[in-house]
């Protein structure tokens, strides 16, 4: 298993803080020259405004301002706090830290991912692919820790209401159509927790795994990642993006660090800075990473991504989803990871009847089939993350 040592022998939480001061000023530095965010904005045929559009492709990144109001904001950390405080206490576990049973001890995939605090889980390991290959800085943790904290939660759509709600925004649906096309098609979902002074890390990697090496590669073949912010984010907290990597291939990362001096401190990323109810969009094929959050501010963005159907259909499983069975993505498979997206509209349109809702129009002919009720919940909705498309 090759691992690339870190710059420095493991810092204190205070010490780590301070090594990264002047990057996160640089960062920030760069991420308000380049700009790249705004409000949403449509054309007059409602697609995605064309200058975001390109702005989008040129940065491989976008910030969406305000997207998500205060209300919604409110009831996502609602839900997503509880289902935070329902994990297990550590791997294998089946109380929570209020001794209570656990909540998805009944999944078929479970739904928390634990790590050690300020850990980086994957990093110079052949996990996921390899795609980690260089281990970030991992601080000493203060010694009240706890041994083990969340680090990713999964299900929103099956565990969250309004997480199920908010995965059939119609806006968030509008751009995801006006940059893959109308057949769009499901990747996953998972929920980033970065606890202040506890978080990990998630090591310098790019998405895509399957494409790479295609005669049809281009800029966008592996399809792109929302982030609903749900509490401010900080350049101590935040995902870390390199702008433009998306169009120049497989990254060597390893050579990039080495060329660094050994340090996990890339020159060139730039923080993405939000507020509670923006919104991220960055390409899978972007240079991104995150540091263990030494700050004292909390993190918790809801990820959810989507592809071109035709990047999946007839496609190998790739990432995690390799141990689910499935060699390779069908139309049937498809169907039935996309099915959620027609649900997810419909529990939209039940809470908030003054939206226009989305029209999904690989299902616009069968959304009577795919109301939101207990039916569906148990057909569409139930360990539904066994269906993921990732590529």
């Amino acid at each position: 298993m090759a691992t690339v040592t870190a710059a420095s022998p493991e810092p204190s939480l205070a010490k780590h803080a301070e090594g990264m001061a002047a990057y996160r000023q640089e960062g920030m530095r760069r991420a308000a020259e380049i700009g790249n965010r705004g409000p949403v904005r449509f054309d007059a045929e409602g697609r995605l405004h064309p200058d975001i559009l390109a702005a989008y492709w040129k940065h491989g990144f976008y910030i969406f301002e305000g997207v998500v109001g205060a209300d919604e904001i409110a009831e996502l950390r609602r839900e997503a706090t509880d289902m935070l405080e329902r994990a297990p206490v550590a791997p294998g576990a089946t109380l929570d830290a209020k001794g209570r049973e656990a909540l998805g001890l009944d999944a078929k995939r479970n739904p928390y991912n634990l790590i050690r605090p300020l850990s980086d889980p994957v990093g110079g390991t052949e996990l996921l692919g390899g795609r980690h290959p260089s281990r970030m800085a991992e601080p000493t943790p203060e010694s009240d820790a706890p041994a083990y904290v969340v680090h990713q939660m999964r299900g929103m759509c099956q565990y969250m209401p309004a997480g199920l709600r908010l995965y059939g925004h119609p806006q968030l649906l509008t751009i995801a159509e006006s940059i893959n096309g109308e057949d769009f098609v499901p990747f996953n979902d998972v929920i980033f927790v970065k606890q202040p002074g506890l978080g990990g890390s998630v090591a310098w990697h790019q998405d895509g795994v399957t494409h790479w090496n295609a005669p049809n590669w281009d800029e966008g073949i592996h399809g792109f990642n929302f982030q609903v912010q749900l509490y401010p984010t900080t350049a101590g907290n935040a995902l870390w993006v390199m702008p433009g990597t998306h169009k120049l291939g497989r990254a060597d990362i390893k050579r990039m660090v080495a060329e660094n001096g050994g340090s996990e401190q890339l020159p060139g990323a730039v923080p993405l800075i939000c507020a509670a109810g923006d919104v991220t969009i960055v390409n899978r094929q972007t240079l991104h990473g995150s540091f263990a959050n030494t700050s004292p501010d909390m993190r918790i963005s809801i990820t959810f991504g989507f592809h071109r159907r035709s990047s999946v259909l007839g496609a190998k499983a790739a990432l995690s989803m390799q141990q689910y069975g499935e060699a390779t993505y069908d139309e049937q498979r498809i169907a039935d990871r996309a099915a959620v997206i027609a649900v997810a509209i419909d529990a939209r349109r039940q809470k908030h009847p003054e939206e226009t809702p989305f029209l999904y129009r690989p299902f616009a002919d069968r959304i009577d089939e795919f109301r939101f009720n207990d039916e569906t919940f148990g057909r569409v909705l139930r360990d539904y993350c066994l269906k993921d498309l990732a590529i």
